[in-house]
């Protein structure tokens, strides 16, 4: 009688003839793929929540450093350089202004200040600057300065704080030369020395509707009308904004061109503008804070903005 002797597993396979080994590459394949879907999960989550994890705001940076601006010190930033370019002042007078504006406001707009004082420049209506209006539009407010400045004999040559001082005339002329550095700095960036050296960014819920032919008439207001504005938008006044459409600002140099798009950049929360391209570089507001991006067909002898 023969008798059947019964077959012993292997260790290895298990008592399953390798059930098990293949039990334990499946658990192991399943927890993987459980965290290659959370990980793009979560990739999804963060790279949706980021544009709201910045906030919003602007920042400089150019190779005399970098400083950070609200989104109000941007805008006027820009305004600043855009009247200096409308008067063909040197860049000096850009950087006394500059300093003198961080030293009365911060670079803010002000309803108010000490006695009578009001606007950037924290300008008197009664030592005959103009009316309270006009003194907190910041375009006129710029303009006035700027006439003020020139009027200083040899202002140029003089120590920052002198030519302030002349024209600003405050209980503390000192104060202003502590600002000259950071004058520099944003003169550098928003008079167009340095290109693509200033970025804004705000989250997509404080997006504005587009009024882009409003912001092409404060523009040319702020540069003066020598500034040459063409493209398939509509630029009448009262005109109805076209989101799809864009407009060029047409630039004689790569000062003024990188002066516009700065200006733009700045100024897009306020009008709903989506992007401005120009010699080369991108600045998209769904990403403002990745700043200016490589753009190889963005012309150098216009500013596109849409």
């Amino acid at each position: 009688m023969a008798v059947w002797a019964r077959k012993r597993p292997r260790p290895e396979e298990g008592t399953d003839g390798g059930g098990s080994h293949r039990g334990r590459w499946w658990a192991v394949g399943a927890v993987v793929t459980v965290l290659l879907v959370l990980g793009v999960g979560t990739y999804i989550a963060f790279d949706r929540a980021r544009p709201y994890l910045h906030g919003s705001g602007c920042e400089v940076q150019t190779s005399l450093g970098k400083m950070p601006l609200d989104l109000e010190q941007g805008a006027n930033a820009a305004t600043i350089a855009a009247v200096a370019f409308r008067k063909r002042l040197p860049e000096r007078a850009a950087v006394i202004a500059y300093a003198t504006a961080i030293q009365e406001s911060h670079i803010h707009n002000l309803p108010g200040g000490d006695r009578d004082s009001v606007g950037m420049f924290q300008q008197r209506p009664s030592q005959g600057w103009g009316t309270p209006d006009k003194l907190r539009d910041p375009v006129q407010s710029t303009s006035k300065f700027f006439d003020a400045l020139v009027k200083v004999k040899g202002y140029l040559d003089r120590d920052l704080h002198d030519a302030a001082q002349l024209v600003q005339r405050s209980a503390d002329g000192d104060a202003y030369a502590q600002h000259e550095p950071d004058g520099k700095l944003l003169a550098t960036a928003f008079t167009g020395r340095e290109p693509a050296t200033a970025r804004c960014w705000y989250p997509p819920d404080e997006k504005t509707a587009s009024r882009r032919p409003e912001a092409l008439r404060e523009m040319r207001r702020a540069f003066g009308s020598r500034l040459r504005v063409g493209g398939p938008g509509p630029l009448t006044a009262n005109a109805p904004s076209r989101p799809d459409s864009w407009n060029a600002v047409k630039v004689t140099n790569p000062r003024v061109g990188w002066a516009v798009a700065t200006w733009a950049v700045t100024h897009a929360q306020t009008y709903g503008l989506t992007e401005v391209r120009h010699a080369g570089k991108h600045w998209q507001s769904k990403a403002g804070h990745d700043g200016w991006t490589e753009d190889k067909d963005a012309p150098k002898d216009n500013v596109i903005i849409k």
